[in-house]
């Protein structure tokens, strides 16, 4: 199948099956397809979907999203995960609204410039919301394409990325761009899944190589993989005499960057004793039952230990560190884990 036909026929597929009732398909411009784009990078749109509709009641507009505290932001981000993205959409929103005036850039040069926007991205934004030729290669269409073509490896392999985006460019119409794109992604993410893909159904079966040769599933290739290392730590869920626990605002390098967590010491380092020593005497320590949290590169096996000082604690509140009612923790950024033990801590009966 030539160009021209793999468009048409996507297009013909989109205009009959594809989804055109998402949040973000409806008064479509450059901030909200950039948001959504963001959000939906390794997040399922099922997953997205209340988050979108919640950061844009919170932030309409790129002015709003400038202007609000990081913390604001973070604290909407909250069970994303990857929280690098919600900081540079912060960074990013910034520097539109002072170098570029609050209006988003129409060329995908001068986006990919901007933070936490690549190349796929910046396609998205210049064929959806400004309707220009660009060709988009987000998770979905580089396995539609890699399947379509038999593009063997695994994608971030820079030459297998090569030739993807050689198919990516080679297939976006001049016209229709902005559903070309929808519609890629779309089909990647409803018919050309990863594991159970409904060939019969897809518009692009008559000319798909790997449909002929019966191999969908093993294109793309998969990521070579790694034993991931396991670390330990142990997090101290420190309770004050009114009730409230105490939490650490995290270096905005890391992992869990400029998120609130509790204080964390070492598997090896005695809790009681780090307590002594930087806030009070304890009256009890309960050590809960570990579990285990995975990042992208490494498990982290997590320790909850719950302490309950015996005196008032004076002179550790400030801009990074503060008390916190475990039933309302207010609008701060939270770890998945650390908010899923403020909301176990909130449902002891009673707390104390």
């Amino acid at each position: 199948m030539t160009a021209p036909y793999f468009s048409r026929d996507v297009l013909a597929w989109f205009d009959q099956h594809g989804r055109k009732d998402l949040p973000w398909q409806k008064n479509i411009n450059a901030y909200r397809v950039w948001v959504s784009e963001i959000m939906l990078q390794q997040t399922q749109v099922a997953t997205v979907i209340p988050y979108f509709e919640a950061f844009m009641q919170r932030f309409p507009t790129v002015e709003t999203l400038a202007e609000a505290p990081q913390d604001d932001v973070l604290h909407l981000w909250t069970g994303l995960g990857y929280y690098a993205r919600a900081r540079n959409l912060h960074k990013c929103a910034k520097r539109i609204t002072t170098e570029f005036s609050g209006k988003f850039p129409s060329n995908v040069e001068k986006l990919i410039d901007l933070p936490g926007i690549g190349r796929s991205t910046a396609g998205a934004i210049c064929s959806i919301a400004f309707k220009k030729h660009a060709a988009i290669l987000d998770g979905n269409v580089k396995r539609v394409l890699a399947r379509y073509h038999c593009v063997a490896g695994w994608p971030g392999k820079t030459d297998v990325q090569k030739t993807l985006w050689h198919h990516a460019e080679e297939h976006t119409p001049k016209k229709r761009c902005n559903h070309f794109s929808q519609a890629m992604m779309d089909l990647g993410a409803t018919l050309c899944t990863r594991t159970k893909p409904a060939c019969e159904r897809c518009p692009l079966k008559a000319g798909c190589e790997a449909f002929a040769q019966g191999t969908p599933t093993d294109f793309p290739g998969k990521k070579p993989k790694k034993i991931k290392p396991v670390k330990a730590a142990q997090l101290l869920m420190i309770r004050n005499l009114n009730g409230e626990i105490l939490l650490e605002q995290r270096p905005s390098q890391g992992i869990w960057g400029s998120l609130w967590s509790f204080p964390e010491l070492d598997a090896d380092e005695c809790p009681k004793t780090h307590c002594e020593q930087h806030y009070s005497d304890s009256s009890r320590i309960e050590i809960w039952d570990s579990y285990r949290h995975t990042f992208s590169h490494y498990h982290l096996d997590i320790s909850p230990v719950l302490i309950y000082l015996s005196k008032e604690v004076q002179g550790i509140a400030d801009n990074k560190t503060r008390w916190v009612n475990v039933a309302q923790p207010g609008a701060l950024g939270l770890a998945a884990p650390v908010k899923k033990l403020l909301q176990n801590l909130a449902d002891l009966e009673p707390f104390g």
